[in-house]
């Protein structure tokens, strides 16, 4: 099990890994510098909105934030890089292997699962320490200890109820089709992501959150009527008790077809008037308008197809599993697509920041569009701008960055940005 660095795809993992690891790196440094240098400067155009004192808080906040990545970042990155190089994947499938008497469903079961718990347990006290400490330092956190734990199982239990299916189902499509298994695979996917978009608002995020329907009002009444001008078909207002777990605040569509609900956390009623809540709902209403849902799924369905085809052309390859260590012997390198599919997400997983680029380019331009949408649909742009200058000083959220921290970072444009669009 010794991992052969002269191997294509192990120098692929590296370049991948040190220019992930190096360019995000880079990319915090100049937005804290950018933070240090101009974070406490107020914008012309929030000199009416925004104090200083505002500006500090939401400076320390972001600092905090920053000084626990940089750790946290150092140790996953060295972890993931250890945990391929040691050989402990290779000898986490050959135990499960020999002791499963070669069943793939059992072996790739027991491997998926305990594959995950070095990285569960790498990141957790850094979990414990933004959720506990930094936090509730800024009076975001309601989070208790009992809380935390309980959210934790229920979300270790869907986890399985939901990905122990469709994993066999995989493993299915790898030893029953052949060739054509990321056909099969990529039809199941798509299918699998429209059910829970119908499944998700009804029977998951329920239990986690208690939904209850808006109450009769003014708000209620003017979203109503927004929504029927629209053309939009929800199957109710709600109201999330996102208030237990903490004070940011969101509003939000949910569903697909006639699941289709709109969400408003407690916090975001508590924070708003009634005609910013209605500009929030209009931007959320010019997605569905302009469509903005429909078209990325026209782009990301067939893209799944062709990445999985590309994905399959490198599965048979053995100079992919034996570059980290796998024994690519028969009969054993017949059933270890699903390793290569692990293998392959490792390799290239360091370039994605590349495609970010592009996706936060293409969400930047939606959200710009949806905020026009809301802007005419309110007859002005001044709600959603009130609107959104309260969401950035309630969740302390950066009013400005660097450009080319928005562009990999940012799949929604920096306050000004946005406020200069509605202008």
């Amino acid at each position: 099990m010794v991992v052969e660095f002269s191997n294509i795809f192990v120098i692929v993992f590296i370049v991948g890994t040190v220019f992930s690891f190096s360019l995000n790196y880079w990319l915090e440094k100049v937005d804290f510098n950018f933070r240090k240098k101009h974070g406490k400067e107020i914008p012309t155009e929030l000199s009416e909105y925004i104090t200083e004192e505002t500006l500090i808080k939401t400076c320390e906040y972001e600092d905090a934030r920053y000084k626990l990545w940089i750790p946290r970042t150092i140790i996953t990155t060295i972890v993931s890089v250890a945990l391929l190089f040691c050989g402990f994947y290779p000898t986490l499938f050959n135990i499960f292997w020999h002791s499963t008497k070669n069943n793939i469903y059992w072996t790739m079961l027991l491997f998926a699962f305990c594959a995950s718990i070095p990285g569960v347990v790498i990141d957790l006290p850094f979990t414990l320490f933004k959720e506990f400490s930094i936090e509730k330092h800024f009076g975001f956190s309601k989070m208790t200890a009992k809380l935390w734990i309980i959210d934790q199982v229920k979300g270790l239990f869907i986890s399985l109820v939901l990905g122990v299916p469709l994993l066999l189902l995989v493993i299915v499509a790898f030893n029953k089709t052949g060739n054509f298994w990321w056909l099969w695979v990529a039809s199941g996917y798509t299918l699998f992501s429209l059910i829970i978009s119908l499944v998700y608002p009804m029977f998951i995020a329920p239990l986690f959150n208690k939904f209850t329907p808006l109450d009769d009002g003014e708000l209620k009444t003017r979203l109503s009527e927004m929504l029927k001008k629209c053309g939009f078909k929800a199957n109710g207002l709600f109201v999330m008790d996102a208030s237990k777990r903490s004070k940011h605040s969101n509003a939000y569509f949910t569903g697909f077809g006639k699941s289709k609900r709109v969400v408003l956390y407690d916090t975001l009623i508590e924070q708003m008037s009634v005609d910013e809540i209605e500009a929030v709902l209009g931007h959320e209403l010019g997605h569905y308008k302009l469509h903005h849902i429909t078209k990325r799924l026209c782009i990301m369905i067939p893209l799944i197809f062709v990445m999985l085809y590309i994905v399959s052309l490198f599965l048979n390859t053995k100079s992919l599993y034996a570059g980290f260590g796998f024994t690519t012997s028969e009969p054993v390198f017949s059933q270890m697509q699903l390793i290569g599919l692990f293998l392959l997400g490792e390799v290239f997983g360091g370039f994605s920041p590349v495609f970010s680029v592009i996706n936060n380019w293409s969400s930047r331009k939606d959200e710009f569009a949806a905020d026009s949408y809301a802007s005419k649909l309110c007859g002005s742009g001044k709600p959603l701008t009130s609107a959104l200058i309260k969401l950035h000083k309630e969740n302390l959220s950066e009013i400005a960055v660097p450009k080319v921290y928005s562009q990999f970072k940012y799949d929604h444009p920096p306050l000004i940005e946005r406020i200069q669009n509605l202008e």
